[in-house]
């Protein structure tokens, strides 16, 4: 057990996606793994019959961040994800981004403001932000990391602010790119990207307009969608429509349709 318990601290050390799988039925029960954002077994040990199917499915829960507990034939399995803490980037220090720093880190996110006006990046306008970086974009992308655990949200219209940003987040497997604008201003933003060499399937990962559809008007409101959003994404879970018009039980696990 000691190997097990040391993998698990290696991935929260390392701040890393991992799942650890507990048999709680059939007879291997009580047996425990590690398994590794790349799909490895770091630690303990599963049966032959059922390793394969159950590393394919702890791979999949850790894409959704969810827990299960799945049968395999004799056997039953829970499946824990470690998910690390997730890493929200907002580039522009405006009134939706000071609501959306605020809101994002009661919701657990590690907020990282980006914005070229040192007035607007304050400690006063973003109390609970983890990070705030002054300057242009382009010249702070090697201080930025995009990763699986990484959601974008830019909130200036000007190339220069969100050029960098969508080109770094689209050359990633960054979990959430955002952007705000209307219609028009997508359709100068997905010619500007086609001039980058970035396909249409490329640029579909990004979500503009951003936001649900709830008729949000305030910097608070349209944060609210924002994360409502990001939240949908996050567990692929959810219609993204009222509750009162979905059938079933309002308290679904996640990934259930």
């Amino acid at each position: 057990m000691n190997d097990v318990n040391q993998a698990i601290k290696r991935l929260l050390d390392a701040e890393s996606f991992g799942s650890v799988v507990t048999l709680v039925e059939g007879p291997a029960v009580g047996g425990k793994a590690v398994i590794d954002s790349t799909g490895q077994m770091v630690a303990g040990s599963l049966p032959d019959e059922v390793s394969s199917d159950l590393i394919d499915d702890a791979v999949t829960l850790m894409d959704r961040e969810q827990h299960r507990t799945l049968d395999y034939g004799d056997h039953s399995a829970f499946i824990e994800t470690l998910a690390p803490p997730p890493d929200l980037l907002i580039f522009g220090a405006v009134h939706i981004g000071q609501a959306l720093a605020s809101f994002g880190t009661q919701m657990g996110y590690r907020v990282t403001v980006v914005d070229s006006r040192a007035p607007f990046v304050t400690d006063e306008r973003f109390p609970t932000a983890h990070r705030l970086l002054v300057g242009w974009p382009k010249d702070l992308m090697d201080q930025i990391q995009f990763d699986r655990r990484t959601w974008v949200v830019v909130l200036s219209h000007d190339p220069r602010h969100e050029t960098p940003p969508l080109e770094a987040a689209l050359k990633s497997d960054t979990r959430y790119i955002g952007a705000m604008g209307s219609r028009r201003t997508h359709g100068l933003r997905v010619e500007r990207l086609r001039d980058l060499g970035f396909v249409d399937a490329d640029i579909a990962r990004i979500h503009s307009p951003i936001g649900l559809d709830i008729g949000a008007e305030t910097p608070q409101e349209v944060a609210v969608s924002i994360l409502a959003e990001m939240t949908m994404v996050r567990y692929a879970a959810g219609s993204g429509i009222s509750l009162k018009g979905v059938e079933g039980r309002v308290h679904k696990q996640r990934g259930d349709k």
